[in-house]
């Protein structure tokens, strides 16, 4: 761990032209994450991990080996028993196709389209700069301002949710999250040195969150954005938000404009989120520290050590905010940090209500937040922090989810976001260490898989660290992390859990440091060195109930080439897989199937959306079901029996392209600017008798 009196604790550097160590364009590593990878993880903790943790004595096969599968068909997979690894498929039931899985795979490609299976069709829905509230002016890419931006659709859209509007039949609302902007693709004449003020407050305005009413075409899988409707909104950079929990009015959080510590301005980087039971909707603010600047000014060892945690940096911000205004500077408001990395409750149905950041949940690079019901109705949400060798984490609150939509129960239900327990995960593998070389092969026992338990970190306003209060606790949840020893992962992003059969799906994107010399080893849940394809792992915590302390986890899938040896899918057939590489956001259909979009694929091919089988014969059976245009990455998804969603991010993002010498076109057309949209693709056979 940093040595906390140390005033030497080194803080992050931005520079322009980094030596970025990913898939990735440098372009979208400065504007995405202010080039994370380019710097030092921000963990230099020295918990342990598998090679150093005492193998418990658990079965070898234990829950996830231990029962069988049963079809879909009769009611899911049974609560606690993992499905065993996929034989080839072979007989009559393994040459259909899964349910919701009829397709033909889409081939990889570098095409500046938007790419789907024959027998679809799509359409984009709605695009940056479309008009969202009322006065929304057109879009010109060249008379940008603040105000026009502001009732807009927002740039670099990715978490999506598509809610039910009740009693507005053939209308929804749709949720999309704008997680950064890309300066030099929107503006032209842009200086990435000296913007003007004009540009940077439109920056501000193309962050954060839309909601727009949609028409929903019941003869197709279209849906028409409604701009002016009464629930449209747009969320920026600017907008008040109110904190909440345990943490709410923390010496830690106050600043020189709120001495109150308790309202913030704005919500940055907002990438994978989630939807809750009583209908509002969970954001993620994930890479916020590269939006301040400054961090060498301040000289107080603790407070080092906290800002190099989350990766602050020492000098210039890249877009310079600090220039216009003096938040982001740390020199002159060292907690404004502190008041961002939380995850964001929104209400889509009230226009009028005030946002939260809700530090129950901790504060750290979040992607995601997707809740799940315990056995007696407490409210579980599973939450990764993406980073290289950061953490797994899981909330639960303290009381249960109470049904209706009665005033009572709504105002219970907006308070079990602030009282509950906040853990983070230690995993422990079940084979010898010399087992898991490095190489991606399988143990002797043929699986990567073990045990593991959830370590409480703070309850409320008691914490369970030894050492930090329980606003510690919440303000710097990294630190406290360190402290309890977690298992460092390989980029936790998106974490879901099955709609019927609760078992977690994670995502983690990938690591090319792992087994680096002075880096975390290969481990069993983090098997390969030089991570840099990414796996998917599947957890199943005891007795089926999301309360639980202790869980059982495997690899599904070991991602990358299906020729590679170090790859795995499953038990699958390798040679009837689609590659796929650098799984990020995550989703479930009707059927149970799993759906995965790739942030930076390392294969040589756009990003995409694939699907894959969790349980019966094609297990593992990664199909890939279309791909995002030249420089873009697959967000969103989301999965319905009548469309599939998808944000299309950063088209265009590719080195040396810029808004005078745009890469992509996509999807106005030759001569315009790429831009970032949301896109419905359905299946054409599905509506051919309605018309």
């Amino acid at each position: 761990m940093l040595d906390p009196s140390d005033d030497r604790t080194p803080l992050a550097r931005l520079p322009l032209l980094p030596q970025h160590n990913t898939a990735r364009s440098a372009l979208t590593c400065r504007y995405r994450c202010g080039n994370a990878c380019a710097h030092q993880e921000p963990n230099r903790s020295g918990n342990a991990y598998f090679g150093d943790v005492v193998r418990q004595a658990l079965s070898r096969r234990g829950m996830l080996k231990g029962a069988g599968v049963l079809a879909l068909a009769a009611g899911g997979v049974a609560a606690g028993a993992a499905p065993a690894a996929a034989a080839p498929a072979a007989g009559s039931a393994a040459r259909r196709p899964p349910r919701g899985l009829d397709f033909a795979p889409v081939a990889p490609n570098t095409a500046d389209a938007v790419t789907i299976p024959p027998g679809f069709r799509q359409e984009v829905v709605i695009r940056w700069g479309d008009a969202v509230l009322p006065g929304a002016p057109r879009f010109d890419a060249r008379r940008q301002n603040a105000s026009a931006q502001a009732l807009q659709f927002g740039y670099n859209c990715d978490y999506l949710a598509l809610l039910h509007l009740p009693r507005r039949r053939g209308q929804k609302l749709l949720v999309a999250n704008h997680e950064y902007t890309s300066e030099e693709l929107m503006f032209p004449g842009y200086d990435p040195d000296a913007p003007t003020r004009a540009q940077v407050e439109t920056a501000w305005a193309a962050h954060g969150m839309s909601v727009v009413a949609v028409a929903d075409d019941r003869f197709s899988g279209r849906l028409r954005p409604l701009p002016g409707h009464p629930l449209n909104r747009r969320i920026t950079a600017t907008t008040p938000f109110r904190l909440t929990g345990p943490a709410a009015g923390s010496d830690l959080l106050k600043t020189s404009a709120d001495p109150t510590g308790r309202t913030v301005l704005g919500t940055l980087n907002n990438c994978g989120g989630g939807t809750t039971p009583w209908g509002t909707v969970l954001s993620g603010e994930e890479n916020f520290n590269q939006y301040f600047a400054n961090a060498s000014a301040v000289t107080d060892p603790t407070a080092r050590q906290r800002l190099a945690r989350y990766g602050l940096p020492a000098g210039a911000s890249g877009r310079r905010w600090e220039c216009f205004d003096t938040r982001f500077d740390i020199a002159r408001e060292p907690n404004e940090p502190n008041r961002h990395g939380w995850i964001v409750e929104i209400d889509p149905y009230d226009p009028d209500s005030v946002p939260r950041k809700r530090t129950a949940l901790g504060r750290f690079k979040h992607e995601a937040a997707e809740p799940r019901l315990t056995a007696d109705g407490r409210v579980v949400l599973y939450m990764g922090d993406d980073e290289r060798f950061d953490y797994l984490y899981k909330y639960v609150s303290t009381h249960p989810y109470r049904k209706g939509d009665s005033p009572a129960a709504r105002e219970h239900n907006m308070r079990l976001l602030d009282e509950g327990t906040l853990y983070v995960a230690r995993f422990t593998g079940d084979s010898p260490p010399e087992d898991v070389d490095g190489t991606g092969a399988l143990p002797d026992d043929g699986a990567f898989d073990g045990s593991g338990e959830w370590i409480p970190l703070a309850t409320g306003t008691t914490s369970h660290v030894a050492g930090m209060s329980a606003e510690e606790v919440y303000v710097f949840t990294r630190l406290a992390a360190d402290k309890v020893g977690a298992t460092k992962m390989d980029r936790p992003e998106d974490v879901e859990p099955h709609p019927r059969t609760g078992r977690v799906y994670v995502a983690l994107t990938n690591n090319k440091d792992r087994g680096a010399a002075g880096k975390a080893g290969p481990d069993e849940a983090n098997p390969r060195s030089g991570n840099k394809h990414g796996h998917v792992l599947e957890l199943d915590e005891r007795r089926g109930d999301a309360a639980a302390r202790a869980f059982r986890w495997r690899l599904m899938l070991v991602c990358g080439d299906p020729a590679d040896p170090s790859t795995y899918f499953a038990g699958f057939d390798k040679n009837r897989v689609s590659p796929i590489s650098c799984p990020d956001n995550i989703a479930f259909d009707s059927y149970g199937n799993l759906w995965l979009a790739t942030d930076g694929n390392a294969l040589g091919s756009n990003d995409g959306l694939f699907a894959v089988p969790v349980t019966g014969p094609h297990r593992g059976q990664v199909k890939q079901f279309l791909t995002v245009p030249a420089g873009a990455e697959t967000c969103g998804p989301v999965i319905t029996d009548e469309r599939v969603l998808i944000a299309a991010q950063h088209p265009g993002e590719i080195d040396g392209a810029t808004a005078d010498r745009p890469a992509s076109h996509w999807p106005d057309g030759p001569g315009t600017l790429p831009r970032p949209s949301v896109v419905t693709v359905w299946s054409d056979t599905r509506y051919r008798h309605k018309r």
